[in-house]
């Protein structure tokens, strides 16, 4: 891993000095496939807010040189969103028993340092820090093998996380809405759980 990389945690309401550079962040990596997003700081710090008003929450910066190039984000299910929530309580888990890790993100340039593997890390270490909880959950967007926006030669993330010790739950699926590259408003998203079992 680059020695020019530095880790900065925030929790709570210290992620809302921050919002910003979360937020601008987010919007040049997710308009990335497969998200493809269409991206609005404003909308960001609304969506952002969730974490500043968990007690539990946990924001991860990367920096490289002072800039931020990379950041992740988690925190109590119970704290999320209905969104995400609807489909696990329809499946019979106790929210409580699940700690939610909310997103990953690097830009191209720093990516395949082990970053990913630290934000894992440091994201687990919360939960278990702020826990107990039985599980620990992600959502990956669900895009067809053949969507016109798709790299040549983009491969998923699947082997990663799976190493990780994550299993996709095919089941378990939520609906967000945010407006893609192209699209004249917001339009709904499928995204599928993947999920770790620790007790």
């Amino acid at each position: 891993m680059s020695e020019s990389f530095h880790y900065e945690e925030f929790r709570g309401t210290e992620i809302d000095a921050i919002l910003e550079e979360l937020g601008r962040l987010r919007i040049a990596v997710f308009r990335e496939y497969p998200y493809l997003y269409d991206g609005d700081l404003e909308y960001e710090k609304h969506y952002l807010e969730t974490y500043v008003r968990s007690a539990r929450s946990l924001v991860v910066l990367l920096r490289s040189g002072g800039r931020v190039v990379g950041a992740t984000t988690c925190l109590p299910m119970a704290d999320e969103s209905p969104e995400f929530q609807a489909p696990l309580l329809e499946a019979g888990y106790d929210l409580d028993e699940v700690f939610y890790l909310g997103e990953s993100i690097i830009l191209p340039e720093f990516r395949g340092r082990g970053a990913g593997h630290e934000f894992f890390k440091r994201r687990e270490a919360q939960a278990r820090e702020a826990g107990p909880f039985r599980f620990t959950a992600f959502c990956s967007v669900d895009r067809p093998a053949d969507h016109p926006s798709r790299p040549p030669g983009y491969e998923t993330l699947d082997s990663f996380w799976t190493r990780m010790g994550y299993r996709k739950s095919p089941s378990l699926k939520c609906e967000l809405e945010w407006k893609e590259i192209g699209e004249e408003t917001a339009s709904s998203k499928p995204l599928t759980f993947w999920m770790k079992e620790w007790l």
